[in-house]
C-alpha cells in the first residue's frame, strides 16, 4: 500500500512538473494610487486577465469601498450580465458602470467626487472555472486642488496636442509647396521645348517672291502726268517683227 501511495504521488508530482495540471486563476490589474479634484468626475480603472475563455454570462464583477478613516467595507457596485447600481447610501446616483467585460475591463466612475469618498476601491472579478485570485485595489484621494504633478501632465498632453496640430499643419503646407513648385518646373519645362516653326501663309515661295520682284521694277511712271505705263514685255520676237517692216517702208519710199 505504502508503494502504491508512492507511485501515485511521483505520478501526480510528474505530471504537475509537466505543466499538465494547472492551477487556473484569475488575474486583476488596477491602478494603484489616484487623486482627484473635489466636485470632477474620476475613473477607477480595473482590467482582468483570465486563462478560461470569457464568458459574458458567468462573469460577476464587483466593487467594495473602505473609508479613510476607517470602518466597515460596503458594496458599492456589482455586475452580473448587468450593472446593479447601489440603492442608497452615499454612492446613489454617483456611481456609472464603464467597463467592457468582453474587452477584460470592469471599471466605473465616480460622479462628483467628495471628500467623503477617500478611501480604498477593491475590485473583484470572476469567470467560472477562473474564480480565485487576488483582488485589484485603489486609494482615491480628494483634494481641493490639482497638484502640480497633475498640472504638468495637463500641460504637457495640450502642448503635445498644440504640437502634433502644428507639425500636421507645417506638413500640409509643405507638400502643397512641393506639389506648386514641381507643376511649375513641368510649365517651365514645356516652355523650353522648341516650338515647330509655322509657315506664314502670306509668304511666297522664293522664286515666286523674285518674280514679284522683277514685275514691280518692270512699271514705268510718267513723270508728266504721274500715270502708269504698261510695263514693257521685253519680247525679242516683237523688236523683230517691227524692224524689217520700217524698212520695208523706207524701200517703198524710195522707189
Amino acid at each position: 500500500m505504502c508503494v502504491k501511495g508512492l507511485n501515485i504521488i511521483a505520478v501526480l508530482f510528474g505530471l504537475a512538473a509537466s505543466g499538465v495540471l494547472q492551477v487556473s486563476g484569475m488575474r486583476v490589474y488596477t491602478s494603484g494610487d489616484v487623486e482627484a479634484v473635489n466636485g470632477t468626475d474620476v475613473r477607477l480603472k480595473c482590467t482582468f486577465d483570465s486563462s478560461a475563455k470569457i464568458n459574458p454570462e458567468l462573469v460577476i464583477v464587483s466593487w467594495t469601498f473602505k473609508p479613510l478613516s476607517g470602518g466597515r467595507v460596503d458594496s458599492i457596485f456589482h455586475y452580473q450580465q448587468k450593472p446593479y447600481l447601489p440603492p442608497d447610501g452615499i454612492f446613489k446616483k454617483r456611481v456609472h458602470w464603464a467597463g467592457d467585460i468582453m474587452g477584460s475591463d470592469a471599471s466605473i466612475i465616480l460622479r462628483e467626487v467628495k471628500f467623503i469618498y477617500n478611501g480604498t476601491y477593491t475590485c473583484q472579478v470572476t469567470n467560472p472555472p477562473d474564480v480565485h485570485g487576488p483582488v485589484g485595489e485603489i486609494r482615491l484621494r480628494v483634494v481641493k486642488t490639482a497638484s502640480f504633478n497633475e498640472l504638468l501632465y495637463l500641460v504637457l498632453a495640450i502642448g503635445g496636442g498644440i504640437a502634433a496640430v502644428v507639425f500636421c499643419l507645417i506638413v500640409i503646407v509643405s507638400c502643397r509647396r512641393c506639389k506648386r513648385k514641381h507643376r511649375q518646373r513641368q510649365l517651365e519645362g514645356d516652355e523650353e521645348v522648341p516650338r515647330k516653326e509655322r509657315k506664314d501663309p502670306t509668304a511666297c515661295h522664293p522664286s515666286r517672291a523674285v518674280h514679284l520682284y522683277l514685275s514691280e521694277t518692270s512699271i514705268e511712271i510718267d513723270s508728266s502726268d504721274g500715270m502708269i505705263s504698261d510695263p514693257s514685255t521685253g519680247d525679242p520676237s516683237s523688236s523683230e517683227d517691227e524692224g524689217p517692216s520700217s524698212d520695208d517702208d523706207d524701200g517703198g519710199d524710195s522707189d
